[in-house]
């Protein structure tokens, strides 16, 4: 059958864990891709929530595997914490695979990771400090060291000596902070984590392509989201990894031609964490209001992300990035108060209109957003189940999208909750 891959429109934080959610319980295996601990996402279920950081969203559901792929970066530590958080719940994580070939995020990493941040000062990009970047630049320079190095302690060790001979230099020589042990950090790994971890890792390339071959469903689901891309976000405001539909086939170890459906999750209004540009943020009593009613702070970090009117560039360069097949449009609920709602359909620089997102920098910095203004519906519209009970100005807000996006928009999220969500092809 074919595969679908589920994946953030915008800076990340769109509700991704939600609609992940929905449409994993008609599959038979989800598939996170890549980036690590620094994405998290909250799923509420029968009023319970379930704050997920590297574990895949189909965990909550008993037929289905979850997999992390071998384009995640992976810290034991925090992996077996969610696990045994999410078993004191009642959840049973004993179906999940973890890739062998997927990279360790080692403690070094993570010291390296702030070190860095606090070095940069002004220029700082804002990354959680999780050690995400530093661990996919081992990969890259292929000196990491991956999750199947834990079953063979000798090769870990080989490995880790090599990696610290290096990062050690780079501590004391340029940052002048102690040496990390190698014991020590080989005896957290080797004999605290891997007597754990050994169940869960495989060969998952052989076991996601079995399940394909069979005619199963499998889902793909991104961490962050299309502006965080390595490639083609907002550089250098990004994260070290590539979160587009693409990169679930790198992933993964699955070929294009596998994938039939790409779903975009876009909230409603556009939310940013950390450093980078914003040209539709709002530095008023509204982004206040978005940040109050929209709870947006981080799951994971607790940051209070930037708030800002929905911006239709971004969406249509987005579109065309992912090759979406439809959209998730997420928080609809959050603009019940709005008197009126402002929507970007295109930027103005230098006296020239861009209907999609420059490419280069000094454009992209220097743009002004070109709003339509839509009436609000002031109604609370959380307890709709069906999307022709919508009030007109909503329904008239969404069809107004779906046409400047040039995409069609299905489902639609009016709260927080599992069953809080309109299907538009119902």
């Amino acid at each position: 059958m074919p595969a679908t891959v589920v994946v953030g429109t915008q800076w990340g934080d769109e509700g991704k864990g939600k609609f992940t959610d929905l449409v994993a319980r008609d599959m038979d295996m989800v598939v996170r891709y890549q980036g690590g601990h620094n994405a998290g996402h909250t799923l509420v279920v029968d009023g319970e929530k379930f704050a997920l950081q590297l574990v895949p969203s189909g965990v909550l559901y008993e037929h289905t595997t979850p997999v992390i792929g071998n384009g995640v970066v992976v810290d034991p530590r925090v992996l077996l914490a969610e696990i045994d958080t999410l078993t004191s719940k009642g959840v049973d994580c004993s179906r999940l695979k973890v890739s062998g070939n997927a990279h360790l995020i080692m403690p070094y990493h993570q010291e390296l990771d702030a070190l860095h941040e606090r070095h940069l000062g002004a220029a700082k990009l804002g990354t959680t400090k999780r050690g995400i970047g530093p661990t996919y630049a081992d990969k890259a320079m292929r000196t990491g060291i991956r999750v199947q190095d834990l079953l063979d302690p000798k090769i870990f060790r080989k490995k880790l000596d090599v990696a610290l001979d290096h990062h050690n230099k780079v501590l004391t020589k340029v940052f002048n902070r102690l040496p990390v042990d190698v014991d020590s950090v080989a005896s957290q790994y080797l004999d605290e984590c891997a007597p754990r971890m050994s169940g869960y890792i495989a060969d998952t390339v052989s076991l996601i392509h079995e399940r394909l071959e069979a005619g199963s469903e499998v889902l793909f689901e991104g961490a962050q989201a299309t502006f965080l891309d390595l490639d083609h976000g907002t550089y250098p405001f990004v994260t070290s990894s590539n979160p587009v539909a693409g990169g679930a086939c790198v992933g993964s170890g699955v070929g294009p031609r596998h994938i039939s459906r790409v779903i975009g999750i876009a909230k409603a209004y556009v939310t940013r964490v950390g450093s980078g540009p914003f040209p539709t943020e709002l530095s008023d009593e509204i982004g206040d209001y978005l940040v109050d009613v929209g709870h947006e702070y981080g799951v994971n970090t607790g940051r209070r992300r930037r708030t800002g009117w929905l911006d239709l560039v971004m969406l249509r360069q987005a579109a065309r990035l992912n090759s979406l097949t439809e959209i998730a449009l997420t928080k609809l609920d959050i603009l019940d108060g709005l008197d009126s709602i402002k929507v970007c359909v295109a930027y103005e620089a230098d006296g020239e209109r861009y209907e999609y997102v420059p490419y280069h920098q000094s454009v992209f910095h220097k743009v002004k957003p070109i709003y339509e203004e839509l009436p609000g519906w002031k109604t609370d519209i959380s307890g709709i189940t069906d999307h022709t009970e919508l009030p007109s100005a909503a329904a008239d807000y969404i069809e107004f999208l779906e046409d400047r996006i040039g995409v069609p928009i299905r489902l639609v999220g009016v709260g927080p909750g599992r069953g809080q969500f309109l299907d538009r092809a119902a």
